[in-house]
């Protein structure tokens, strides 16, 4: 049998996040019909389904479409992923410095996302030049906001001294609210500060949980960090992250 939506259910943009996680499929077609009726949240989770395969079928080029859409519109997680589109080359040739643009009309705007994938590009100079101060106050803007992956790459700019001076106590504190912001990466460097103070158990209990979230290149420059490590907890960690770094393969 077929079903029918509820009108109210198709306009509502705000419940279909949550109906996406219960029912992929039914959530995909809500999505579509909201997308039509003008739903600008809809038409931005529509570019997400369509990019990530979710509920419907992948389809990279139409899913740039309607983040462009919605960001026409002044979606700016929409302008976010327009960008991200472009600098991966996600239904499009890639061009970081078209990425560039949409990412810093999103982070103007006050985006937080927008702000860390503008800074990535500047610190690595990847269709703009090379900025690490530009780059450092971005991270600063959006670790500010909340942010859990800026806060762990500001924390490394204070480390390591980087076009500011070296603070290692705020950079502490970074990777701390970083790593309980549920950052993995935040969660390794907070794990590395607290096993040079000698919190070895404190250390191991976030290396574990970076362990469980980390992708695929964190894994493996994870496990070859962690190999060097004298206390023999860290050593057996450092095992696990190459085992899980190869399962994934």
């Amino acid at each position: 049998m077929s079903f029918q939506l509820r009108r109210e259910e198709v306009l509502d943009a705000s419940g279909l996040a949550a109906m996406l996680e219960e029912s992929p499929a039914r959530a995909a077609q809500a999505i579509l019909l909201a997308a039509g009726e003008g739903a600008v949240e809809a038409q931005a989770l529509l570019g997400q389904i369509l990019l990530d395969g979710h509920g419907i079928a992948q389809d990279q080029p139409l899913a740039l479409r309607w983040f462009g859409i919605a960001a026409g519109r002044g979606h700016l997680m929409a302008r976010n992923m327009f960008g991200r589109c472009q600098e991966h080359g996600w239904g499009v040739a890639a061009d970081a410095s078209i990425a560039a643009q949409h990412y810093r009309i999103a982070a103007d705007a006050g985006l937080d996302w927008a702000m860390y994938n503008l800074a990535n590009l500047l610190a690595t100079g990847r269709g703009v030049a090379v900025d690490h101060l530009q780059a450092l106050s971005l991270y600063r803007r959006a670790a500010e906001l909340g942010h859990a992956k800026s806060m762990n790459l500001l924390g490394r700019y204070l480390e390591e001294g980087q076009v500011c001076p070296a603070d290692p106590v705020a950079a502490r504190d970074w990777y701390r609210r970083s790593a309980e912001g549920g950052d993995f990466r935040g969660q390794f460097s907070y794990a590395a500060v607290l096993a040079d103070e000698g919190r070895i158990d404190d250390a191991v209990m976030w290396l574990e949980k970076a362990l469980a979230g980390g992708n695929l290149n964190f894994l493996r420059v994870a496990s070859e960090a962690l190999a060097s490590a004298t206390d023999p907890r860290i050593q057996a960690l450092a095992a696990e992250y190459a085992h899980r770094y190869k399962s994934l393969l």
